[in-house]
């Protein structure tokens, strides 16, 4: 088994997962932990398996691939870097807005 790579967010992406985290507590007071839970659970997959998911045909980039976390509704969109050394998550999108995310 080969160690995991680490994960890390264009300023972008931790942009969106902020405002996404503050309108679900808000909102969601049942689980108000669950945005949080899902991406450890998903950073840590593709971490391991960086090449998991579907590529993305609704972004501009090229090599994006990404996964819908059913549980909260959005997808998170990565890729792996050219030196294949790191993950780097792009985008948190809500299933349901639409057009792909901005990238």
């Amino acid at each position: 088994m080969t160690d995991p790579l680490p994960v890390e967010l264009t300023a972008l992406a931790a942009q969106q997962i902020r405002k996404a985290e503050a309108w679900w507590r808000n909102n969601r007071t049942a689980a108000p932990n669950a945005i949080r839970e899902e991406l450890q659970r998903v950073f840590k997959l593709i971490a391991l398996q960086p090449r998991i998911g579907s590529a993305a045909s609704n972004v501009k980039l090229q090599g994006i691939r990404r996964i819908f976390l059913r549980r909260i509704k959005y997808h998170i969109y990565w890729h792996l870097v050219s030196d294949s050394q790191r993950v780097e998550v792009v985008a948190f999108w809500h299933g349901r807005r639409g057009d792909g995310p901005p990238i």
